[in-house]
């Protein structure tokens, strides 16, 4: 009974809320139109500038691919020698540089597609370009986050991959 007069309830709000045109004529983007680049946050831009993974390397990572930060905070419960902590810190430190530079580019070439809109006066030609400069940016910083994890997997033994696994949660 309770269930059917929660139906029913739910039934006429819904109802009313289309009579008066309210049904879904807010944009899930409306509190994104004020961003300085409308397709990142701010958390955005500075995940991406300062390097870090903005989830690029999850077919690694969900995969049995240990990625260089996490190994790092957990190179005591890895049980990491002395020679694979340097190697894993190289990898990491390559990885964070790149991955900075390359984030930098990525936010700029966001921000400037993001701009050509807002001056409402690009091309299709304009938009090709920009679009392709953007993604082979993304392109690029993917394929470093993605090569950390495939460098560093080549450092670890098949216990520590499995403990890996097992301390972030992946196997049971």
């Amino acid at each position: 009974m309770k269930s059917l007069l929660v139906g029913f309830t739910f039934a006429i709000l819904s109802t009313q809320a289309l009579a008066e045109g309210r049904h879904h004529a807010t944009s899930p983007y409306a509190q994104e139109a004020a961003r300085d680049i409308k397709s990142l946050s701010k958390t955005d831009v500075d995940e991406l500038t300062r390097g870090g993974g903005w989830g690029f390397a999850k077919p690694a990572e969900l995969n049995g691919y240990p990625g260089p930060s996490h190994v790092l905070e957990m190179k005591d419960r890895l049980g990491l020698t002395d020679d694979q902590l340097v190697k894993v810190q190289k990898a990491f430190d390559l990885m964070q540089f790149q991955a900075s530079e390359e984030g930098k580019d990525f936010v700029e070439a966001e921000r400037e597609l993001d701009a050509a809109f807002r001056n409402r006066d690009i091309t299709e030609s304009e938009l090709r370009e920009l679009v392709a400069t953007a993604e082979a940016s993304r392109s690029r910083l993917r394929f470093v986050h993605l090569a950390a994890h495939l460098e560093v997997t080549r450092l670890l033994d098949a216990g520590q991959i499995a403990a890996y696994g097992e301390h972030r949660g992946y196997s049971k």
